[in-house]
């Protein structure tokens, strides 16, 4: 098992790509930290994984408050004594036209979406600092990269800010042998595509080379490799996992 021993925090997990890569570290020996706003969502989640055997701990909270952020951080270090994987995955997107996006949707939207990714890395780094060592992923998007075809532009922006945020920890957690990276996905069929509509959905799909929307399982597979021993000299990547939509 790649990850037994190591203690990951996973947020946004409760659904899409954030469960998926629970019952994946799970196989492969993670304990877990899983938290998501959505209580009934992730007590079920933590339920299963513990039917599995692994060791899993999970926290209802809102991930763009700093003090149940830093409490989140404080409990995982008292209770597992390490931290060793961060994956900030918690997101919001919505399907607004720039004109019809307020000063409070964009305020959310911004505050899910990047300030939770600043303040889980900016603890978790404090003691991974002390270690000299640690893995973080940061889920990006290609509508980070491309603009917000399928979502607003307050995702988008977000997205595009948190590849930023990642390249800029990287160059900082280095001298530490921290690797940092984010996992950029395309289109992937979850809960959030399955609410844009058949017409809609077939219509991206039809752009994207491989003529389908990814699934979770693909993205947790690619979260995966970045936080084993497997990416070692890897750090400040951003790694496309979107079917050929996006090349660079």
């Amino acid at each position: 098992m790649e990850l037994e021993g190591k203690t990951a925090i996973l947020t946004g997990a409760a659904g899409g790509v954030g469960e998926a890569t629970a019952r994946l570290f799970a196989k492969e020996g993670a304990e877990l930290v899983l938290v998501d706003i959505r209580k009934r969502q992730l007590d079920v989640l933590t339920e299963e994984l513990a039917g599995y055997g692994a060791r899993a701990a999970g926290f209802a909270i809102d991930v763009s408050e700093e003090s149940q952020v830093r409490q989140v951080v404080e409990t995982t270090t008292e209770r597992f004594g390490k931290i060793d994987i961060l994956i900030n995955n918690a997101a919001v997107c919505k399907m607004i036209p720039i004109l019809d996006i307020g000063a409070a949707e964009w305020d959310r939207v911004m505050a899910v979406n990047l300030r939770s990714v600043f303040l889980f890395c900016r603890e978790v780094f404090r003691r991974m600092k002390e270690r000299r060592s640690g893995k973080v992923v940061n889920i990006g998007s290609a509508a980070g990269k491309i603009g917000g075809l399928a979502a607003g532009a307050h995702y988008s922006s977000s997205k595009a800010a948190v590849m930023c945020f990642t390249k800029s920890l990287a160059l900082q957690a280095a001298e530490y042998r921290i690797n940092v990276n984010a996992v950029c996905p395309g289109p992937t069929k979850t809960e959030m595509t399955d609410d844009w509509g058949d017409e809609t959905n077939k219509d991206f799909a039809s752009k994207i080379p491989f003529r389908e929307y990814g699934r979770p399982e693909d993205v947790a597979e690619a979260i995966l490799f970045l936080c084993s021993d497997r990416s070692r000299y890897i750090t400040g990547e951003i790694l496309d996992v979107n079917g050929g939509l996006v090349m660079d």
